[in-house]
């Protein structure tokens, strides 16, 4: 189930390990890793879900570029699956 999801989980898994990224954003992280590891539902629904989060997360004025790019990888990540 999981192994479609390997390179979003590690994309997740570098922002969660980055200490300039605010708690806020690795709380959202969080929660999509959430999502797509236990949520039952079909998996256009997780992505749906996932994605709706990162974009509200790509509009935080706290982050900074390195990070914002990071997000936009993981959305990129989500839609080719």
């Amino acid at each position: 189930m999981a192994n479609e999801f390997d390179d979003v989980l590690s994309a997740i898994d570098e922002i969660l390990e980055d200490a300039t990224v605010p708690r806020n954003v690795k709380n959202k992280m969080e929660e999509i890793k959430q999502i797509i590891l236990k949520s039952d539902v079909e998996t256009s629904i997780k992505i749906n879900q996932a994605l709706n989060i990162l974009d509200d997360l790509s509009e935080e004025s706290n982050i900074n570029s390195f990070t914002r790019t990071q997000i936009w990888n993981v959305a990129s990540l989500l839609e080719s699956i």
